[in-house]
């Protein structure tokens, strides 16, 4: 107060008062009264007289001083007043009194400053007594609360009706008059006020009572609004709303409902701004708490039926369950409390009021307040109103009328919305609000998408500006998020409406598939978790689809059906979720629910579609079974699901080729399955290896035979479907691009795909990507027209260079343009010249294939090197490439198969008396359609093919330029056009064996047949191992039909004559001139194409055995693949099956537990190849042994070791000089081969049989039996021929015995033998055969002396073959002056030992020294393989090359076909040969052994019998005749005992192929050149005894430690070996 004090009065003021204080107080007082405020004047007056309390003035002083300060302003005595009443409650409190006295003294003094009045207001009672202006204090107080009482509590206007009736009573008259005339508001207001002041009638009660009657008239807005609005002039601004306020507390009882008339009202005032929402929402109940604890109980109610519907409940539990429910239902029945603010709401949307209905419901948690059926309702009425004149525009179905809906009368309510943008700013927002309730009003459903669907009509339109494409682009987005966020919601809650989902889906069609999804997807994945009722349809939806698919059977699909129908119109993507995760579990639910989505609507098929991506597309399952060698049986499943349902119904199919598409560019290859069954399905078109030959024999006519002959099922009815496939792929651009992924997944699928997966694997989705290539490439060839096709499929050097497509793939895909292009072309020259004429025909067919081939031939030219064309020409390489079965050949049997089928179906149809008459009329009619069909295809085809035939005529002469060699162009023909287009597809293989038929009849120059055979059938392990399990059952439909025609030419000499003997196919002499056909010298005869077709087939057996025992998976499977295949024509010899069968045998025993399949197919092949065992003959049937006298088997043919061994020395050299050309560069490449050979090739080596070569003394480890025969039907030169070709131990039977058989002891084998002998010594000789024997001695001793000179030279050419590789040309050269110079002498020495061996001498042994040899290997025969001078006449061919060419410098192999194998099978053969019966035989031997310690023992043994052997041959004429007559018995006899029993032990097996042939190779080349000195002078004797010896003993014991290598076996075989060895020394 102090501080306070000297502030506004300063202490020197007081002291100098008199002088100059109360002056400048004065002043101050009245510069503060120049102010408004009072407040600095109260502040000076308080201190002033403060002063006087404490006494520092006096107060006469300042009674005198406010006397003046009173005048400055009017209401300076109130202000006094309130200091006076400040101090009097201060000093009343003051224990001093002598301030209270001083205050009082003061206020006595300025008693004439203010009145009585202002001092009894503001002083206390007790103040005013003792001032005395009260007479007593207590009656003061007790005359004032009666006058507060008077004033306040007593009613002065009448707030009750009884109070004041009749005011009241004539108010209500004034207000519910007939309001329709000229009564205004104004004038009512008027009326009111009169009657309020005549009647005292409480205002508040009077605007109370307006609005009770403006609730019971609520037309007239119109006059209420402006009424009040001035009514509430008067009132204070908050009276309305407490007003209103109190109204709805009154209806907040437990049972009490709030009129709809209070809502509207409050509403209207709500709507004109007359009350504040957030003054009125306070009073409403529920509260907001209340309300969101309510909407979470909603959701963890809706979770709770979730959790009970997916649980199991037993039947015990379940009614407990049920009563409980009962219960909480009937507790539910009590009615909640109104929520006030809902109604509130409701009202404000049906008047319009969309501002503060928005406000509201943003105060809730989101679609809670459309949740209730009333709010939805009246906001989609108002929807409706707004969307009016829109929709009447642009949304109203052609020819419908509709109901119109009238505008809301209100002027302060939206307006209508008259385009998309309006409809876009008001119309979409409010459709938010309302979510998944719009399904309350199916009407404004069907106006909403009607609506969205005229929008996308415009959308879609062109023409549009730049600003309008902008607002169009946002209108579709806000479109999308409508029907994410509205319609599709909407339609879960809808109860299975179809119509509502086919109008959806008439929008929805206008949309891209991608959006389609997505928003399925966001329907599917998120929706149903967004709101409680969702939650609730979506788990009913999934237990009513368990209900469903439980009792679904292929007898129940109609009513099933129409049950998942009803369930699918609103929940589809639950629906299907569930069934496809059924089909997935169970693959026999696929018909059934195929059969029982037929009542679906358009809308649920694309959904489908959908799931069936998703399902596909889904993460977290594996596309592999656990084994990792098997697609999943869910994907499987799926695939063939969808072939299914999207044949059957009309699904869009952009989406899952886009998928499929989308999978290969990310190099996954598993989800082709589903492009190759809709293919499948939808197309007709089926890919299966397992056709037989009929199907595939129908493949090759065309369209109508294919459909008819040439698939498993009869595939109806898909001239729609595939019309849909087509339209999918053109118009998504999918055609081409689908076919380029696939072609370059094939290659993906290994190097990148297959990365750690199983070979198994791998091969599945090579054959899968493969396979679907194939079907959808024919797919597009027959369903596409010209037109498409050439503008999509571009040239064949794009292809391959650009796109990097595969060759084989590139001209699959071009094949069906050249063929449609050359087709219109020639209709096109047909129609500009009339001419019937054939010749004309055929010259504009040939003219149009010029056209449209020209630019084929130069493009091809870039696909690859220009050596290439050296050999071929590109005309011939396109034309094979482009020509197909259906050029080459009409399937004649298939069109009368199927026409013969169709006439006995008609009888049938006759005969079948149920039949009503107009279905058998139809049928009949379908069949004759069908028939004429049929027969006008065949004609069609046959002059089609007459044409190409001409054309090829015409072609065949530039095809083969031969510019190096024909064996490169046999290499080149066989590389580029038939093993890739073999293994493409069965049809590709038939054509393959069909062309090289065809160039062969068409006798094309330069193209060698017996070359290209015999190098398909000789080496085929390399290709079978690198095959898959298709490419190999292609592979073997490829040797089966080769295998067919060279059959057809074996059996019969007139047909081999016929359609072989004349031909430039079969020429034995290899030039690279044309075809002289005059020599009928140069032909190969037919008795020796026999023995070349028996070596063919040894071939295969080499190759399938040694297949077979590799333990690989894939060697196995596909040579068990391939032999099933060619089981027609191989084997047919009978020692072969054995062989085979052994092995198989062996097979299916070890590998039942570890590999089923393997096991499976072993079985297999095992059962059909015994079934065809009657169909073998024993070898002598199959080719005879002995080769006709005049003429050879031409060494150009024979192409290897052994062959020519009878001819005289003129027919030598002639045949010597014919095969310079062909064999000197296969001798080249296989060098080259061999250097770059696999492990897999050595084992091919040594399976195959050793041939003999160098000398005329050599002679095979053939059996007795093939001996006997050839002493029987040979005598001299062709005999000598024969004996060079035996085959030597290692054949695939050995082998086999080796496992399964046992040795016979050889005492017993001796004494057969000897038997043997005894019978033969009977027989007489005839006066030819003693004549042929003499000549045979002659020229033997003359043979002797050239022996020496042809081993000595084989030996350097060895050596300098291991030492000088690079140099190999010149040595070549050089080898061949030197064979030149000594052919008419007989063994000429080659390019090897081996190459050498081709030219054997001419020079016969005698008869004696062949009985001799005879005795002496039938003791080896424990260890001699069956064979046979066929097997010598088929190692004899090109795959052994071994005479020299000048050419050879030009020849280089590409192919990987015809690696190693030949090389180390002629070292090997020639080793075993050596081994037997010549000088250089013992190094060989010695190179086997190793163990010098039995070389030196087996040599001491041959001196020893010595003597023995020149007796023998004493003894040989006696013999010779003998054995004549004795061979059919014991040859039978001897092939039994080799075939059963003889070579039966482990160590009669192969050599290892583990060992490398070149480090073979040299150690035999090192060893013979050794050992060369001491053998020249030992010559012929130490050969004799060297065969019976060392040569059997050694060769055995040799394969023995190679296999043991192989196999790890344990070391008690070779003991056993020993033993057995010297058991047989010591017998011998």
């Amino acid at each position: 107060m102090a501080a306070a004090t000297g502030m506004a009065l300063p202490a020197e003021w007081i002291k100098t008062w008199e002088k100059s204080g109360k002056g400048e107080f004065l002043q101050l007082c009245r510069n503060l009264c120049e102010d408004t405020a009072v407040r600095g004047i109260q502040q000076a007056l308080y201190e002033l007289a403060y002063h006087v309390v404490k006494g520092n003035l006096k107060h006469d002083q300042a009674c005198n001083v406010l006397n003046y300060v009173i005048e400055y302003r009017d209401d300076m005595p109130s202000i006094l007043a309130d200091v006076f009443c400040i101090l009097d409650i201060e000093t009343s409190c003051l224990e001093e009194k002598s301030k209270r006295d001083q205050f009082m003294q003061l206020v006595l003094a300025c008693l004439y400053l203010v009145s009585d009045t202002i001092l009894k207001e503001r002083l206390d009672p007790d103040t005013l007594e003792s001032l005395g202006l009260i007479k007593q204090s207590q009656q003061f107080n007790q005359k004032s609360v009666k006058i507060k009482t008077k004033l306040f509590y007593k009613q002065q206007k009448f707030n009750l009706l009884r109070e004041e009736n009749e005011g009241y009573a004539k108010l209500i008259a004034e207000l519910g008059q007939d309001l329709s005339g000229s009564i205004t508001s104004e004038l009512i207001l008027e009326n009111i006020k009169s009657l309020i002041g005549c009647f005292n009638l409480d205002p508040n009660r009077v605007l109370d009572i307006i609005l009770e009657v403006y609730e019971c008239r609520p037309e007239y807005d119109e006059f209420f609004v402006p009424l009040i609005e001035s009514y509430m002039y008067m009132c204070e601004p908050q009276t309305l709303c407490h007003i209103l306020g109190f109204k709805f507390k009154f209806y907040q009882e437990p049972n009490g409902e709030t009129p709809v008339s209070l809502y509207r009202v409050a509403a209207v005032l709500l709507q004109h701004n007359l009350i504040d929402l957030e003054d009125l929402y306070v009073h409403l109940l529920p509260g907001d708490n209340a309300i969101l604890e309510d909407h979470k109980r909603e959701i963890g109610e809706a979770k709770q039926i979730v959790r009970k519907l997916t649980m199991v409940v037993l039947s015990s539990e379940k009614t407990e369950e049920k009563e409980k429910e009962k219960e909480k239902e009937e507790e539910k029945t009590e009615k909640p409390p109104d929520n006030q603010k809902l109604g509130l709401l409701e009202a404000m949307l049906k008047i319009g009021d969309w501002q503060h209905a928005q406000s509201i419901m943003d105060q809730m948690p989101p679609f809670y307040a459309t949740s209730h059926k009333s709010i939805a309702v009246a906001l989609c009425q108002l929807l409706h109103v707004m969307i009016e004149p829109l929709y009447r525009r642009v949304g109203v179905p052609k020819g419908a009328k509709g109901t119109p809906v009238p505008a809301l009368q209100n002027k302060r309510a939206l307006k209508q919305v008259e385009n998309f943008e309006d409809l876009r700013k008001e119309v979409f927002n409010m459709l938010c609000y309302l979510g998944p309730h719009l399904s309350h009003d199916p009407i404004l459903f069907a106006k909403v998408v009607r609506l969205g669907k005229a929008f996308m009509k415009e959308y879609q339109s062109d023409g549009n500006k730049q600003d309008d494409k902008e607002k169009m682009e946002l209108l579709f987005s806000c479109l999308l998020s409508i029907t994410d966020q509205v319609l599709l919601p909407s339609l879960s809650l809808m109860d299975c409406n179809a119509c509502m989902s086919e109008e959806l889906w008439g929008m929805f069609k206008t949309f891209p598939y991608q959006y389609r999804y997505r928003l399925y997807g966001q329907w599917k994945n998120d929706t149903y978790n967004s709101h409680p009722l969702l939650v609730k349809v979506k788990a009913q939806t999934i237990d009513r689809a368990k209900y469903i698919m439980k009792r679904l059977t292929k007898e129940n699909v109609k009513p099933s059906g129409r049950q998942i129908g009803k369930l699918s119109h609103s929940n589809p993507t639950i629906l299907f979720d569930y069934i496809l995760s059924q089909i997935q579990k169970y693959d026999n639910l696929i018909t059934p629910v195929v059969d029982s989505l037929k009542y679906l609507t358009s809308l649920n098929y694309d959904v489908l579609a959908y799931c069936i991506i998703e399902a596909l597309a889904n993460p977290e399952k594996e596309r592999m079974k656990h084994d990792d060698t098997t697609i999943s049986s869910w994907l499987q499943s799926l695939a063939s699901f969808c072939g299914a349902v999207f044949r059957k119904y009309p699904i869009e199919l952009a989406g899952l080729l886009q998928y499929v598409a989308n999978q290969l560019k990310a190099g996954k290859s598993f989800d082709l399955l589903i492009l190759k069954e809709v293919v499948q399905k939808m197309a007709g078109i089926e890919i299966t290896e397992e056709m037989t030959m009929e199907q595939l024999e129908a493949m090759t006519g065309g369209e109508q035979l294919k459909a008819e002959g040439g698939y498993f099922g009869q595939i109806r009815n898909t001239k729609k479907s595939s019309q849909r496939l087509k339209d999918a792929l053109l118009d998504h651009d999918l055609a081409l691009p689908l076919c380029l992924l696939m072609a370059q997944q094939r290659n993906g699928v290994i190097f990148q795909e297959g990365g750690e997966k199983h070979l198994k694997l791998v091969g599945k989705l090579y054959d899968q990507c493969h396979d679907t290539l194939v079907q959808f490439g024919g797919f597009l060839a027959s369903n596409l027209s010209t037109e498409d096709y050439i503008k999509r499929v571009p040239s064949i050097d794009v292809l391959c260079n650009e796109f990097h497509t595969p060759h084989d793939a590139a001209f699959f895909l071009s094949r069906p343009m050249y063929a449609h292009h050359i087709s219109s072309k020639y209709d096109e020259l047909k129609k500009a010249e009339k001419g019937n004429k054939q010749q004309q025909k055929v010259h504009k067919y040939i003219t149009s294939c010029e056209l449209v081939m020209a630019p084929v031939h130069d493009a091809v030219i870039s696909l690859h090197l220009p050596k290439v064309w050296d050999d071929i020409s590109p005309q011939f390489y396109a034309t094979f490439w482009s020509l197909t079965m259906y050029d080459l050949a009409v399937p004649h049997t298939s069109y009368e198969r199927e026409v013969n089928k169709l006439r006995v179906q008609m009888k049938a149809i006759d005969d079948n008396q149920e039949m009503p008459p107009n279905k058998k009329k139809k049928e009949k009619e379908r069949c004759t359609a069908l028939q004429d069909k049929l027969l006008e295809e065949e004609k069609k085809q046959s002059e089609h093919v007459q044409r190409v035939l001409q054309r090829l005529k015409l072609e065949k002469d530039n095809w083969l330029l031969a510019k190096s060699t024909k064996n490169e162009t046999i290499t080149k023909f066989l590389q580029l056009c038939i093993f890739p287009r073999c293994i493409f597809s069965a049809i590709d293989a038939v054509y393959c064996a069909r062309f090289v038929e065809l160039v062969h009849q068409q006798k094309t120059p330069n193209f060698s047949t017996l070359l290209c055979y015999d190098r398909v059938f000789s080496d085929i392990i390399y290709t079978v191992a690198s095959c898959t399990e298709n490419e190999a059952s292609r592979y073997g439909r490829f040797l089966c039909c080769m295998l067919e025609t060279v059959t057809r030419w074996h059996s019969d000499r007139t047909i081999y004559e016929k359609e072989c003997g004349n031909y430039p196919g079969f020429l034995t002499i290899l030039r690279a001139t044309g075809f002289d056909g005059g020599n009928k010298a140069d032909q190969l005869d037919y008795e020796n194409f026999r023995h070349v077709v028996h070596k063919w087939h040894y071939k295969l057996t080499k190759a399938s055995v040694h297949c077979l025992e590799t333990g690989e998976y894939t060697h196995i499977r596909n040579i068990l693949i391939v032999l099933t295949k060619i089981l027609p024509w191989y084997p047919k010899v009978v020692n072969l099956g054995q062989a085979l069968e052994r092995r198989v045998h062996k097979i299916y025993q070890e590998e039942k537990e570890k590999r089923p399949d393997l096991y499976a197919l072993a079985m297999g092949y095992s059962g059909q190849l015994k079934s065809r065992k009657h169909c073998m003959v024993p070898e002598n049937d199959f080719h005879h042994k002995d080769a006709p006298t005049g003429n050879a088997v031409p060494k150009a043919v024979q192409n290897g070791p052994g062959g020519g061994a009878g001819l005289p020395p003129s027919s030598l050299t002639i045949n010597a000089a014919k095969l310079e050309e062909s064999t000197a560069e296969e001798t080249d490449k296989l060098k080259e081969k061999s250097q770059g050979a696999v492990k897999v090739i050595n084992k091919a080596a040594n399976t195959t049989p050793k041939v003999t070569t160098s000398n005329g003394n050599s002679s095979s480890n053939s059996s007795k039996v093939v001996k006997e025969k050839e002493d029987k039907e040979k005598c001299g030169k062709e005999k000598e021929k024969e004996k060079k070709e035996k085959v030597p131990t290692a054949t695939p039977e050995a082998k086999m015995l080796g496992k399964d058989g046992k040795e016979k002891p050889k005492e017993e084998r001796t004494n057969k033998e000897d038997k043997a002998r005894d019978t033969k010594e009977k027989t007489p000789k005839s006066d030819k055969e003693k004549e042929k024997a003499k000549r045979d001695e002659k020229l033997l001793k003359d043979e002797k002396s050239k022996i020496i000179v042809t081993n000595t030279e084989s030996k350097t050419t060895i050596e300098k073959e291991r030492e000088k590789e690079p140099s190999r040309e010149r040595d070549v050269m050089k080898d061949m002056k030197t064979k030149e110079n000594i052919r008419g002498g007989g063994g000429g020495g080659g390019e090897k030992a081996q190459v050498a061996g081709s030219l054997k001498s001419p020079v016969p042994r005698s008869d004696a020294s062949d009985c001799e040899r005879e005795q002496k290997r039938r003791k080896v025969d424990s260890h001699c393989s069956p064979s046979h001078s066929s097997t010598v006449k088929g190692l004899a061919l090109l795959a052994q090359v071994p005479v020299v060419s000048e050419n050879c410098a030009s020849s280089r192999l590409i192919s990987i076909h015809f690696q190693q194998d030949n090389l180390s099978e002629l070292k090997e053969s020639s080793a075993k040969h050596y081994v037997n019966h010549s000088v250089p035989t013992l190094s060989k031997s010695k190179e086997r052994e190793v163990d010098k310690k039995d070389l030196d023992k087996s040599r001491e043994r041959s001196r020893e019998r010595e003597k023995k052997e020149e007796k023998e041959r004493k003894d040989r004429k006696r013999d010779h005749s003998n054995s004549d007559r004795e061979v059919p018995q014991d040859s039978m006899k001897r092939r039994k005992e080799e075939n059963g029993t003889t070579g039966s032990s482990k160590h009669s097996k192969s050599v290892s192929p583990s060992d490398s042939p070149r480090s073979n190779e040299k150690e035999k080349e090192k060893n013979k050149s050794k050992s060369s000195s001491k053998e020249k002078g030992d010559s012929i004797k130490v050969e004799k005894m060297e065969k019976s010896s060392s040569g059997s003993k050694k060769e055995s014991r040799h394969d023995k430690e190679k296999s043991e290598k192989k196999e790890k076996r344990d070391s008690t075989g070779g003991k056993e070996e020993k033993k057995h060895h010297k058991s047989s020394d010591k017998h011998r």
